[in-house]
């Protein structure tokens, strides 16, 4: 138990928040391609927004906008809480690194990375130091060109300590080796002390400096060979990730290319079809247009024509009453000129009459008073005017009163298609009744006028000559 907590603390990385776009692709055969953009970030693997849903277990590739590379595997596809339409990807590194290029990192980044290799044979380490080779050089292409000082240390170290192991594996070989007994039998137990003071004094003076000449010569020559087949991987490493990044641009270009071709296809073939479909729909509209113009003219025809004769029909009625109406509305002109005509016969025998009992009121006033003509002449004018005025009066109101209720007659009669006409006929035979009226009263008064100016005048020379007379009378 105490292990596996202690593997898992080993595998635990801190984690960074970096918005970092890569490109994304699967490497099971489903062909997906996608620039996403991390979102947390760490040694072990990261956090990635995707427009896709993608299973856990699924294969994946990265590839950063610099050309570095690696895979990964997905563990986890939640949706995003702030774009319904996004994915929050977990996916996990298959081999734990830097692989995002961060100069800065938590230092248990360091403590994560395989740094220790097993002690084996040459041929294991050179299948580790190949590892070591990659990995370095995927660190390369993940840093920028210009390295620090202490970064080239950390390589070279991480480099150097598994040659270092195979060094303390060798001397212990070797330590081994010089402990066993050779066939000679030597026995050291025979040998004096003197002269094993001095066999070690001799081996301290003579063999001592060539085996540390040895062991420098034997360390630079693996030091030069670890770094040429460093330098070879790297090369190898490097052309083999360009072919790899090359062919692998090619397949996007040419996924890209039929994606868009398949694209155009199909919309070409939508827009074929929303033509044709357009086309047919636009066919039927039309027919069902001309089938419903026909019917709807037919309607309208038919609404028309009885319309039409409805319409006539009223029309021919109306006609019949205006006509009905015009011949009662004549006959009622005929008598109102007839009681006009009568009106008028009335007055000149008024004025005929009025003017014979004018003369003969003067004569008998003439006769019967003489002594009191003055009082009896002025009662007599305003006795006659008042009469005058009061009978021309009551014939006015009789008249008017006659012509009101001929004319409320002909109001009511009358319809709506002839109240204009009848308006004006009324408007004009009230104007000319008014005129007539007033050139009546006008010849009243003149007339009246006239006669009392007559009767005036008569009264004052039968005055002056009875004051003439009665003045001769006195005299003689």
């Amino acid at each position: 138990m105490h292990n596996e907590n202690t593997a898992l603390s080993l595998r635990r990385s801190s984690r960074v928040p970096v918005a970092m776009p890569i490109l994304v692709s699967s490497m099971d055969g489903s062909r997906f391609s996608e620039v996403c953009e991390t979102l947390v970030v760490n040694a072990h693997g990261c956090a990635i927004r995707s427009r896709a849903k993608l299973d856990p277990g699924v294969a994946l590739q990265f590839h950063g906008k610099d050309g570095r590379g690696t895979t990964a595997q997905v563990v986890s596809c939640q949706p995003m809480e702030s774009d319904s339409e996004s994915w929050r990807l977990g996916a996990k590194l298959d081999q734990p690194q830097n692989f995002w290029g961060l100069q800065n990192f938590p230092e248990d980044w360091t403590l994560s990375l395989p740094s220790v290799l097993p002690k084996g044979s040459q041929l294991a380490v050179a299948a580790k130091g190949s590892l070591q080779v990659s990995r370095i050089q995927s660190e390369w292409s993940e840093a920028s060109p210009q390295f620090s000082k202490e970064h080239v240390k950390k390589i070279v170290v991480d480099v150097v300590r598994p040659l270092h192991a195979e060094l303390m594996a060798i001397k212990e070989k070797l330590a081994r080796a010089d402990a066993n007994r050779s066939r000679f039998d030597v026995s050291l137990s025979s040998i004096p002390p003197e002269l094993q003071e001095q066999l070690e004094q001799r081996l301290q003076q003579y063999l001592g400096p060539k085996v540390l000449d040895e062991a420098r010569q034997q360390s630079a020559r693996v030091l030069s060979a670890t770094e040429a087949l460093i330098d070879k991987r790297a090369i190898e490493v490097r052309e083999e990730f360009q072919n790899r990044s090359t062919e692998e641009l090619e397949f996007i270009e040419k996924r890209a290319h039929e994606i868009s071709a398949g694209i155009v296809e199909h919309v070409r073939e939508q827009l074929r079809d929303g033509v044709s479909d357009l086309q047919r729909k636009f066919v039927d509209g039309r027919d069902q247009l001309k089938r419903m113009s026909g019917e709807l003219a037919e309607s309208l025809q038919a609404g028309l024509n009885d319309e039409h004769k409805r319409r006539r029909a009223d029309l021919e009625q109306l006609q019949s009453s205006i006509a009905a109406e015009s011949a009662g509305l004549y006959e009622k002109v005929e008598q109102l000129d007839g009681r006009i005509r009568k009106l008028d016969e009335s007055v000149r025998s008024l004025e005929s009459g009025l003017d014979q009992r004018l003369s003969q009121m003067a004569s008998d006033t003439v006769r019967n008073t003489r002594n009191e003509i003055e009082s009896v002449a002025d009662s007599m004018l305003k006795q006659l005017t008042a009469r005058s005025v009061q009978t021309i009066g009551d014939q006015m109101e009789e008249a008017a009163g006659n012509m009101r209720i001929f004319h409320q007659g002909i109001i009511a009669s009358g319809s709506d298609a002839l109240k204009t006409k009848a308006a004006e006929a009324l408007q004009d035979f009230e104007h000319s009744m008014d005129e007539l009226a007033r050139m009546s009263i006008e010849r009243w008064r003149q007339r009246l006028a006239s006669g009392l100016n007559t009767l005036a005048r008569n009264l004052d020379e039968q005055f002056q000559l009875e004051v003439s007379s009665s003045g001769d009378i006195s005299k003689s």
